[in-house]
């Protein structure tokens, strides 16, 4: 899958087939969150999977009783430490810069898991503490995402989103002046570049183990 398909195409999915996911699939998710960028490469995460039926029901009841994450055949936990940013970047680092190089790590295995057939979703929600006891995870090691994977069992349409004339400033923060003009303009090339480019790279893979003909 072309990665700004990827980009565009992912939703958060909360229903799942029963169908245990190939040891090599989740692989291949925590793999790209271990390749997430991080604050100094200092890459202060673990990746905790769990696949146990009772242990999925209890995260669930710890995910403020979530009863569905426990239908996801895989979760996995995202902890940090946060001490070994603290130690290179002080307080700052301790607090924003370990949630930030956690919350990228969590964002690529979202995008792996819909680029191998798989729907996931990003869980925020949970009692940390009950998180922590029921994972055996340290003191000084935090639990900042829960993803759930699995084989999707719903197609959720486009969520709503904000134009880009809502989001998007040139210069500085100040207001209506400072808006990127003609919005509609460069949105829609971008899209149709984007498509173009998508379907160019679709025919040459397709063309790509078709024989060619011999002239006569």
């Amino acid at each position: 899958m072309e990665v700004t398909e990827a980009l565009l195409t992912r939703r958060s999915i909360r229903k799942y087939l029963d169908i245990p996911i190939e040891r090599e699939k989740m692989g291949r998710i925590m793999e790209s969150g271990k390749a997430a960028p991080s604050a100094g490469n200092i890459q202060n995460w673990k990746f905790l999977l769990i696949e146990d039926p009772e242990k999925r029901k209890k995260i669930a009841e710890a995910c403020l009783q979530q009863w569905w994450i426990a239908k996801a055949p895989s979760i996995i936990i995202v902890v940090t430490e946060p001490d070994k940013v603290r130690q290179f970047y002080g307080v700052r680092g301790e607090r924003l810069y370990s949630v930030q190089n956690s919350a990228a790590a969590t964002m690529s295995m979202l995008i792996e898991a819909h680029n191998q057939g798989l729907g996931a979703c990003w869980i925020g929600a949970f009692d940390e503490a009950k998180i922590k006891t029921l994972c055996n995870i340290p003191d000084q090691a935090r639990p900042q995402a829960i993803i759930t994977v699995g084989y999707p069992d719903e197609n959720p349409p486009p969520p709503p989103e904000f134009g880009m004339e809502e989001v998007m400033f040139f210069r500085d923060f100040g207001g209506q002046p400072n808006r990127i003009e003609d919005i509609p303009f460069y949105q829609g090339e971008w899209q149709h570049h984007v498509k173009k480019g998508i379907k160019v790279t679709k025919d040459f893979l397709k063309n790509l183990g078709t024989p060619k003909k011999k002239k006569k």
